[in-house]
């Protein structure tokens, strides 16, 4: 039987996605959007003078489609780059978030002793 600190643990490996990134499948989608948030959080920071902080969280909340509207991009040059980086980036993630739900299904299946279709 497993002791609280073993369900613990996992459940905090979990939380940080150490299994996404360990599965071969979830691993080039997980890479492939963090490497696209970096590039959009560093693209606002220098053409729209914004911390790293405000940059990555509007890359973030633009990404997940949530975009509460507090950041906006205020030139013309990087209100394009937006279009392309949400267009783009909104299926990346996506295709990431549904890889990674299918992972964890099939894992789940597994645990519990049926089979996965």
């Amino acid at each position: 039987m497993k002791t609280w600190l073993e369900k613990l643990l996992r459940s905090f490996g979990r939380f940080l996605l150490w299994d996404l990134i360990r599965d071969e499948r979830t691993r080039p989608l997980f890479i492939w959007a963090g490497i696209l948030i970096f590039l959009g959080s560093a693209v606002f920071h220098w053409l729209e003078d914004w911390s790293w902080v405000d940059s990555f969280y509007f890359s973030v909340i633009s990404l997940t489609t949530v975009g509460y509207g507090d950041f906006t991009p205020t030139t013309t040059l990087t209100k394009i780059l937006a279009v392309f980086y949400v267009l783009n980036g909104v299926g990346i993630l996506l295709a990431f978030l549904d890889t990674a739900a299918e992972v964890r299904r099939e894992r789940l299946r597994k645990q519990r002793g049926q089979e996965v279709a």
